[in-house]
């Protein structure tokens, strides 16, 4: 009993003093955050007085304007409200990867409440300088604007010390199956994140590595692996793996400051559309309804209309140009229409700008398009790399076949095919298909996985909202210019 009593405590002094390094690397980052936010809150208040100023009737009586100086109680009161307010809405506990889109949205949330309550304290405790009702308005604009401006010039100087190896978290991937690969190639992708995967967990005879990283042991061996390595973040990516070898792998892992995450199956991921229901007393597991429906339905077509139009009208010189061009390059008609599948698995006719040769699937039928596709016109792999071949698509979207966001549709072939052996594939069906959706700004376009694709999907399904369609439209105009997916 004294060994493994020794070896208990050095496990534990071993994983508090990784609790402690840590945290250690933590506090700089997060301390950074608080000078640059307390700096952005005094340029935010300083520029909205220098945005007064210049938009100011200097002859008006009715509109006062103090000096600068006296504005030296309201930054006070500013400084110690919108820290509090950012504390408590955790804009001080970020995780790494999050996108400057969801960081935008999270200030621009803090910003808001916070101005708010600054000028109501104010107002309320201190008998502070008269001004304008503009004043508030022009310092919520600006301080928003300083605080994301300094919030990403800070990660970006933080990123950059990762990357030269300061202030890395030691990570531990359980699992080197297809899924661990893939959450190794995105973390090799992204090495300002400051991830340093130590190596692999995995009980598969013969694997020595994986995309470079050494399997390190097997899963029965996970406790005392965390430990000789000093783990600070253990991932489990076995998504086949049952129930019960989750917590056996998790019970493993109850070590002082030990972050574990798991990557999710398809099943999994779905946990957000149950919910718990009562028959007569009795608790029953419901599944939620997902599909969009009433005032939601609604406001997504209104969005889709609006901006469909627009573009349309934005682009139609474009679309004409390129339509001329399609037709000077090959012979045949300048636009494409293909059935795809959409709402409800009704087909409709897809618009596309024509990219391939009239005959390219006499001898082949439908198949998937591949890089360097030999069936590919001259003009279509520039129009494919930089997805113009899409923009007929509005059209749809305009006449209501499509949406601008949602699942990309597929053809009947291929429709018929996965469904028999995707899970739950044909409930990608219950929304209108779209000419960008989630799975395809995660990287998930053209010749990829149809499972990973249609886990995606559904998450966007189920997870709805106007913001997340405003953050995947955003994040698919900044793809356009590097996807590599894109042929």
């Amino acid at each position: 009993m004294r060994p493994a009593g020794q070896a208990l405590g050095t496990g534990a002094r071993a994983g508090q003093a990784s609790s402690r390094a840590r945290a250690g690397r933590a506090a700089p980052e997060r301390l950074s955050q608080v000078a640059l936010d307390v700096a952005a809150f005094a340029v935010g208040l300083r520029l909205a007085y220098g945005l007064y100023v210049a938009t100011a009737d200097v002859g008006a009586t009715l509109e006062p304007l103090p000096h600068l100086e006296a504005f030296g109680t309201l930054l006070a009161a500013k400084v110690l409200v919108m820290t509090a307010v950012f504390f408590f809405l955790r804009l001080y506990h970020q995780p790494r990867g999050l996108s400057r889109i969801d960081l935008a949205a999270r200030l621009f949330r803090g910003a808001t409440i916070g101005v708010i309550l600054t000028f109501a304290f104010a107002s309320f405790f201190f008998e502070g300088p008269a001004y304008s009702r503009r004043i508030p308005i022009y310092d919520w604009m600006t301080t928003f604007a300083a605080v994301l401006g300094f919030r990403l010039v800070g990660r970006t100087v933080w990123g950059a010390l990762r990357r030269a190896g300061i202030g890395r978290d030691r990570v531990l991937v359980v699992g080197a199956g297809p899924a661990a690969q893939d959450v190794l190639s995105r973390i090799q992708r992204r090495p300002w994140l400051g991830y340093e995967v130590v190596g692999l967990v995995d009980d598969t005879p013969g694997r020595a590595r994986a995309r470079g990283v050494p399997v390190v042991g097997r899963t029965g061996e996970l406790g005392a692996i965390v430990d000789r390595l000093a783990v600070d973040e253990v991932l489990i990516a076995l998504p086949e793996a049952t129930r019960q070898q989750l917590l056996a792998l998790v019970s493993q892992c109850q070590r002082e400051g030990l972050s574990i995450k798991v990557f999710p199956d398809v099943f999994q991921i779905l946990a957000s559309e149950v919910y718990i229901g009562a028959l007569d007393g009795l608790p029953l597991l419901a599944m939620r309804d997902v599909a969009l429906r009433g005032w939601r339905l609604t406001l997504k077509r209104a969005v889709d209309v609006g901006l469909s139009a627009a573009i349309l009208v934005a682009i139609s010189p474009v679309l004409l140009l390129l339509a001329v061009l399609v037709k000077l390059d090959s012979a045949g008609s300048a636009f494409y229409v293909q059935e795809r599948m959409g709402l409800d698995a009704r087909p409709f006719p897809m618009i596309k700008l024509r990219t391939m040769r009239l005959d390219a699937e006499r001898d082949t039928g439908a198949v998937w398009a591949s890089r360097d596709d030999p069936r590919v016109t001259r003009l279509g792999r520039f129009l494919r790399r930089w997805s113009l071949d899409e923009l007929p698509q509005f059209i749809n979207v305009l006449v209501g076949n499509m949406s601008i966001v949602g699942p990309r549709p597929e053809r009947p072939e291929f429709v018929a095919e996965f469904r028999h052996h995707i899970p739950r594939y044909m409930e990608r069906h219950r929304e209108k298909a779209g000419i960008t959706g989630w799975a395809q700004i995660n990287g998930l376009r053209g010749d990829t996985s149809i499972e990973e694709r249609t886990k995606y999907d559904l998450y966007y399904i189920e997870n709805w909202s106007l913001l997340f369609d405003f953050k995947i439209m955003a994040k698919t105009a900044l793809r356009v210019l590097r996807d590599p997916h894109a042929y």
